[in-house]
């Protein structure tokens, strides 16, 4: 006897047992068999063809007759399906009748004495992929059945088949032969960039590699972060490209003041102009501006000419160009020329010169996007790849494997070109770079300066412990939430909704009330939140106030926007945390402060901010006026939290008194919960009075995608509820607790002072056996040689073992070093003895 595992939405109808077997019928047919179902039709034809067309089969009626209904047969039970379900099942007045009836009618049809009737049919079933389609189903019955109702492989359009089978297949894969996600530079992931190039030189003759192609979340901080990064005096952008661009760029008129300087010494300013390249061209002659951002139009797009003559002109003048070929580029296998990639395929990229292009042209996924820009100049190149980092964080890695999948079909399609191709012209006019504009001082600064992520090298592989992202497992709730997001078709708006879960999760994990005069602002990344929010506190001539021990990255991102920066120092008696005193005294002397407090949990001490500590914070906060962004991202999982009873913000805001700009705000993600895999999310709570109309003037936020906000829901909601994600997160509160341990003992051990962490996914630690000591490596026939302080020995640890850590100019505290310890088991075994050999080394 068969037992059947409840849970298919077909068991209402009776079908449960059919859908059963076909889905068993799936795992072991052979990719071009055929299925034969002989099926009787009460729950009705409709609902018996979609429970094959929704598991990915092709569906072909071979024969139909009906029989009578069994006078003994009690249907009732489907009369009261009927009372409660929208749905109605089909029966026939005796053999001849053609016209259905419901299950109702035919119950009182039947004691009336009538004879009723169901159709019989037979079914021929043959999968639509089906090497793909075997691999979706074999990742469900891998401890996922429960997300099979949400699945749905029935497509009208055939190309909507091709596009998405193939990548549910993918990731049904990655989700199941991974236990996490890797690391990925914020530049992209190198496969994705290597596939896009792949996609260039197969397709349109263009010789690129990976390392020409950088990955943006969208087109639009694309354009934005370029602008940023030169901080043109005067730009002049493409009408269809200003969109989301900041509000005070585009009005204000601030051109003859510095008409001839280099840099711009008040803001940018853009003006908008025709894309026709004539009107273009007439209009950067006579402006004469420093970057220009601009289209092809559509019927100049097919040849190269529009795009030489913008190349010759703003070379002429001095000027930056991008081009942006979004609205001609195809992921097909037929795409369409483009004009400015056929001068590509002859004669390289100028130095002046790039290309931004936004993938966005799918037929699945609407608003999915992911962007890149190419540029052979490897200064220009790097410096736009560490804008990434610095205002974005990073493209999520789900969105980036969907694009990746479509051109890897692509690829695979297309026959490999074995002609060798032609040798492509250089440039006969060089730019000359002292005629252009460079990047802007502040840029420049932190350029220079900042530790950003080490850049991925082909010799040795790298460990990470200098990043903020979890490598543990991810938990089999949150991979089923993102298969699902992807999975469901028709998918509603208030299915997306996050923010009723939301305000749910900040009451529960803060005791923090949200009315309705709040407002939810959501994006990829917490920390592209973070740098909108520098920019109102800049517009507003505001100094953001920093406790010295903040997030590195968040530091040097507010100094990349020339925010006026106030550091606030900490004591290492308190653990580096901020304290009332501290505070106090600080705001005394500072106008229109911003404050930033990382908590409950600190990035990067890892300690904990008590109720009483945050409470006394915002009194003092309030009596200066401050307006308070409070940064939970990094919190979520306190593991040593003894004594620790959590926040009760609204307790703590209760009655406080001081000036009327008081204010605060409450920035936050999935980062420390639990693993989220590929997925990227960030959100800002803005309480009442915290310039809600300021941050909507800095537009180009790259909001998440319906498939994001889909799975950050499904997660806040099962995170409120004692079940299988719950319980992941405290197996992941356990872990990291006993990688602490060990982290310590091996630090310690090898002299190293550690200031023991209480929650978080890292610690900081004082190099004390090391400072003044030499270190001596030969590699390679040469030989490097320093003698070790506060300042160099991230790069020294990173010369002898390939371990990357995070330094004092990280930290913000004078010899203090970061270790984060969220890694792979292997990867973390691997990077303690990274440790004990560094000490080795060290004479």
């Amino acid at each position: 006897m068969l037992i059947l595992d409840q849970g298919f939405v077909e068991d209402q109808f009776g079908l449960g047992l059919i859908a059963r077997a076909v889905e068993e019928g799936i795992d072991v047919i052979k990719p071009m068999g055929i299925m034969i179902f002989n099926m009787g039709g009460r729950p009705g034809q409709g609902v018996c063809k979609r429970l094959f067309e929704r598991r990915g089969l092709r569906v072909n009626k071979l024969w139909q007759t009906k029989i009578l209904q069994a006078s003994d047969t009690d249907i009732s039970a489907l009369v009261e399906i009927e009372k409660n379900n929208p749905h109605r099942f089909e029966f026939f007045m005796g053999l001849v009748g053609d016209q259905p009836i419901c299950a109702r009618t035919a119950w009182a049809f039947g004691k009336a004495g009538g004879r009723i009737s169901h159709a019989l049919s037979v079914y021929s079933c043959q999968l639509r992929h089906p090497n793909q389609v075997k691999k979706i189903f074999e990742f469900l019955k891998n401890g996922f059945h429960d997300i099979s109702n949400s699945l749905d492989l029935y497509f009208e359009d055939d190309s909507v088949a091709d596009e998405k089978i193939p990548f549910l297949a993918y990731l049904a894969g990655v989700l199941k032969d991974s236990s996490r996600f890797p690391y990925e530079p914020p530049t992209g992931g190198k496969r994705f960039r290597e596939l896009i190039a792949a996609f260039m030189k197969t397709y349109h003759h263009v010789p690129l590699s990976a390392d020409n192609v950088a990955i943006f979340p969208s087109r639009a901080t694309a354009i934005e972060n370029s602008l940023r990064l030169f901080n043109p005096r005067l730009a002049i952008v493409d009408e269809h490209l200003t969109r989301n661009l900041p509000r005070d760029w585009l009005t204000s008129l601030e051109i003859e003041q510095t008409r001839d300087t280099k840099t711009s010494i008040a803001g940018i300013t853009v003006i908008e102009a025709p894309r026709q390249s004539d009107l273009m061209i007439e209009m950067i002659r006579k402006l004469r501006p420093q970057v220009v951002v601009t289209g092809i139009a559509t019927f100049e797009a097919v040849t190269s000419s529009a795009f030489e003559h913008l190349l010759g002109v703003t070379r002429e003048i001095g000027s930056r160009l991008f081009i942006d070929i979004s609205d001609q580029f195809e992921l097909s296998s037929l795409p369409s020329s483009i004009g400015v990639l056929k001068y590509l395929a002859r004669t390289s990229l100028p130095s002046h010169a790039a290309i931004i292009c936004g993938l966005l042209k799918n037929q699945v996924y609407a608003d999915l996007e992911v962007a890149f820009v190419i540029s052979e100049e490897q200064t220009i190149f790097d410096a736009l790849t560490r804008t990434v980092e610095l205002l974005q964080g990073n493209t999520a890695l789900i969105s980036q494997y969907y694009y990746g999948c479509l051109l890897h079909e692509l690829l695979s399609f297309q026959l490999p070109d074995r002609r060798q191709h032609a040798e492509r012209e250089t440039e006969n006019v060089k730019s000359s770079d002292t005629d252009m504009i460079g990047f802007s001082s502040s840029a420049i600064s932190v350029l220079n300066q900042a530790e950003l992520s080490v850049g991925v090298t082909e010799k040795s592989a790298l460990l990470h412990m200098d990043v903020d992202q979890i490598f543990l497992p991810t938990p089999s709730p949150v991979k089923a939430a993102i298969f699902e997001s992807f999975a469901r078709q028709n998918v509603t708006e208030s299915e997306c909704d996050v923010t009723p879960s939301l305000k749910q999760f900040v009451k529960n994990a803060y005791n923090l009330s949200v009315d309705h005069s709040a407002e939810f602002i959501h994006a990829d990344f917490p920390l592209a939140l973070f740098n909108k929010l520098v920019l109102c506190c800049i517009e507003e001539g505001g100094s953001l106030c920093m406790p010295t021990g903040s997030n590195g990255n968040y530091v040097s991102a507010a100094k990349f926007l020339n925010a006026n920066i106030v550091s606030i120092a900490t004591q290492a008696e308190v653990g580096f945390k901020l304290t009332e005193k501290q505070l106090s005294g600080a705001l005394e002397t500072v106008n229109k402060p911003w404050v930033y407090i990382s908590g409950p949990t600190i990035n990067p001490t890892g300690l904990l901010y008590s109720n009483e500590e945050m409470k006394s914070l915002l009194t003092v906060c309030a009596r200066y006026g401050a307006r308070v962004i409070i940064d939970t991202s990094f919190s979520g999982i306190e593991f040593n939290s003894q004594g620790w009873d959590g926040w009760n913000l609204d307790a703590s805001l209760a009655g406080l008194t001081g000036k009327p700009s008081f204010s605060v705000c409450l920035l936050g993600g999935l980062f420390s919960k639990v693993p989220t895999g590929g997925i990227a999310y960030g959100f800002l709570v803005l309480k009442q009075g915290f310039l809600n109309d300021s941050f909507h003037s800095f537009s180009g936020l790259n909001k998440p995608h319906s498939t994001v906000r889909y799975t950050a829901k499904k997660l806040f909601e099962l995170g409120e509820l004692k079940g299988d994600l719950t319980d992941a997160a405290q197996g992941q509160g356990k872990l990291l607790a006993t990688r602490l341990k060990r982290l310590k003992e091996t630090l310690e051990n090898c002299g190293w002072e550690v200031i023991e962490a209480r929650g978080g996914v890292s610690v900081i630690a004082k190099p004390s056996a090391y400072i003044g000591k030499s270190i001596k490596l030969e590699r390679d026939g040469s030989t490097w040689e320093t003698k070790l302080n506060d300042t160099n020995i991230r790069e020294a640890m990173l010369r002898a073992t390939g371990l990357c850590i995070n330094g004092a100019s990280w930290t913000g505290i004078p010899d203090y070093c970061r270790f984060t310890f969220a890694l792979d088991d292997g990867d973390f075994d691997r990077a303690l003895d990274c440790i004990v050999k560094f000490k080795q080394l060290v004479k």
